[in-house]
């Protein structure tokens, strides 16, 4: 891993699709994508290569997806197949919407993950053989074999199980929580191992709400940590709580009360960050074992770098737990997947809610969700939600049973679709502006310029925004983050282009080194994702 540069690659999109109008009268259209995947996908990541990495626990049992011959798993404590030649990870191209089998070892079951600087997917923890394996994915174009790698000379200091990852502004990862353990570490570990958090401590309860903690890098460099109804602001490097901000109100948040949070795009001088966290489960739910209990649909939103700041309260249209919170290239959010009643864990949920939500920040309290057209698949326990580079919304997985179960009124989920935004509709096509080849090269805080071209002539200011590749699981998608650019006007180049003068991100506390989907928006219309490199950021 190479911590001292920040890459920003090139997501091409070369993919043709229709989508199916599932109600005239609500913008947003969706369509199917694959019809059987081959696995449930409980966690789901996009590589640079415009694929996706599919994935699921290893004892589950069988899947739909077979290994490639002579790659079976061999597994003398798994209960069910102790010689499994099945699939439980899959890669999904994009361009050609094929499926090829991954193949991984060890239990990958409430894990977690986070892309590294390199662009090398890391996935950590899990149950059973599981709990303590850090994975690696390198991702390669999809004509090639790459696959799975468990590391043998290496392990996490504390089992993790349903803990969250965030790249930290030096390229390294931090662990944190997971069940039974109120601390936090470090990949590449650091010496000492694990830290303990008693912040963690402090806010579980009889429902174990502290687990998948919400961490956000906050650009002062510190981390926001949500869990239950609680935050701090984290120094990782002293390990020190810097604030404790007010509880928010409506109860739990987090697994297994089932809510979800964002932190809104950074812009302007950085210097201000917004949290926003919503849905859950009514406190109680999980512990009865109830399906039924409604969902609350209250949210709040604080200004975490303003001292003193409050969560102010607003309620979606909908109770919602499970639901994923995706940040758009725009700036928007959208709110997809989940149920309105019960709670996380298996066959715990009722009600599915299967209306899109967008959440309009800069609109006032009050009017800032829309709602969007339905869906017509339950998206439960165990979906996922992702960002493509085209600017639609991958939705993947549902398996609210301990196996796959096809004959229930909830049935493990093998679909994969997308969803696409009002801002791909066949009227916004003129003023949806096409991303030149950007500079191969960038520096923090450097100066350049990015060509665009559109049908329309451009009225006002094109955007140039950065968009992080999450990995997302359980309702929240681990290291998601938006950066917009500042940016001159565009400015005619005499060859039916644009130019447009940006300004890279000031350091890693910003945007971390890694890859970037880097998009063009017009008039609230993102072009496809391209992107560009950046070496030898300035020292923090």
């Amino acid at each position: 891993m190479d911590a001292s540069k920040l890459f920003l690659f090139v997501f091409v999109s070369t993919i043709v699709y229709t989508a199916i109008v599932a109600r005239a009268d609500l913008p947003g259209t969706w369509e199917l994508l694959v019809a059987n995947a081959g696995v449930a996908s409980m966690h789901t990541a996009v590589t640079r290569f415009n694929t996706v990495v599919l994935l699921d626990r290893t004892n589950i049992g069988p899947s739909r997806k077979m290994l490639r011959k002579g790659h079976c798993r061999y597994d003398p404590t798994d209960a069910v197949l102790k010689r499994d030649c099945y699939a439980h990870s899959v890669l999904f191209d994009l361009q050609t919407n094929q499926i090829r089998p991954l193949m991984i070892l060890t239990d990958t079951w409430c894990s977690s993950g986070q892309f590294l600087s390199d662009g090398t997917l890391l996935q950590t923890g899990g149950d059973m053989d599981g709990v303590r394996k850090f994975r690696k994915f390198a991702p390669c174009e999809s004509t090639g074999l790459c696959d799975w790698k468990e590391l043998q000379d290496v392990e996490l200091s504390e089992g993790r199980w349903y803990a969250t990852n965030q790249i930290l502004p030096d390229g390294s990862v931090i662990i944190v929580g997971g069940r039974a353990a109120n601390s936090v570490e470090f990949f590449p570990p650091k010496p000492g191992g694990d830290i303990h958090f008693p912040f963690l401590a402090d806010v579980e309860d009889n429902q174990m709400d502290n687990l998948y903690p919400y961490v956000h890098l906050l650009p002062n460099g510190h981390l926001f940590i949500f869990a239950n109804d609680k935050a701090v602001m984290y120094d990782y490097k002293g390990n020190i709580i810097v604030r404790d901000y007010p509880p928010l109100d409506g109860g739990p948040r987090n697994y297994p009360s089932a809510g979800s949070s964002v932190m809104l795009a950074l812009e302007g001088d950085y210097s201000t960050a917004v949290i926003v966290v919503c849905g859950g489960a009514q406190y109680g739910a999980y512990l009865e074992r109830s399906t039924d209990t409604p969902a609350h649909g209250s949210c709040g939103r604080i200004v975490a770098t303003q001292p003193d700041s409050v969560w102010e309260m607003e309620d979606m249209p909908f109770g919602r737990i499970m639901g994923d919170m995706v940040m758009l290239p725009t700036g928007d959010v959208l709110i997809i997947n989940g149920a309105q009643a019960g709670t996380q864990g298996f066959e715990l949920a009722s009600n599915p809610c299967l209306f899109p939500l967008l959440y309009r920040p800069a609109e006032p309290a009050g009017l800032r969700f829309m709602t969007l057209t339905p869906g017509s698949v339950p998206r439960m326990y165990h979906s996922t939600a992702n960002l493509l580079p085209d600017g639609r919304i991958l939705i993947a997985g549902s398996n609210p049973h301990y196996f796959y179960k096809f004959n229930s009124d909830f049935p493990t989920e093998l679909r994969i679709e997308a969803f696409s935004p009002e801002y791909l509709s066949a009227d916004k096509a003129n003023i949806r502006p096409v991303l030149e080849e950007p500079p191969e090269t960038i520096r923090y805080g450097e100066t350049f310029t990015v060509f665009v071209s559109v049908s329309l002539p451009v009225v006002g200011i094109v955007e140039v925004n950065l968009g992080s590749a999450p990995f997302a699981t359980h309702s929240f998608s681990q290291g998601q983050r938006l950066v917009k650019l500042p940016v001159t006007s565009a400015m005619p180049s005499g060859d039916g282009r644009y130019s447009i003068g940006c300004t890279a991100p000031p350091d890693g506390r910003v945007a971390p080194p890694g890859y970037y989907m880097v998009f063009a928006v017009n008039l609230g219309v993102p072009s496809v994702a391209r992107a560009f490199k950046s070496r030898h950021p300035k020292r923090i």
